[in-house]
């Protein structure tokens, strides 16, 4: 079984004023899901990030199963990096 967690800014009562996802906080229960699972979370941020070109992703790997898929602006635009937390 597998849980993912996706965090959401609230919506907002008009599309063009909601505000873009900026980061997004997964949980895996099994490794096979973890590769997957952070492509999409990936693929959404870069459709974000090529708003206004401003920033890269940074993938975080907090402990096992759990990541935070990010916008960065440490992070030149068109790259995606990846950390561990300490």
């Amino acid at each position: 079984m597998t849980t993912a967690t996706m965090e959401r800014v609230p919506a907002v009562s008009s599309a063009t004023d909601a505000p873009a996802v900026r980061s997004i906080d997964l949980e895996f229960s099994t490794a096979g899901d973890v590769h997957t699972g952070l492509e999409e979370a990936v693929a959404e941020l870069i459709e974000v990030a090529a708003q206004d070109a401003a920033c890269g992703i940074l993938v975080t790997r907090l402990h096992p199963g759990r990541y935070t898929v990010a916008l960065d602006e440490s992070v030149p635009f068109g790259e995606t990096y990846e950390a561990i937390a300490a």
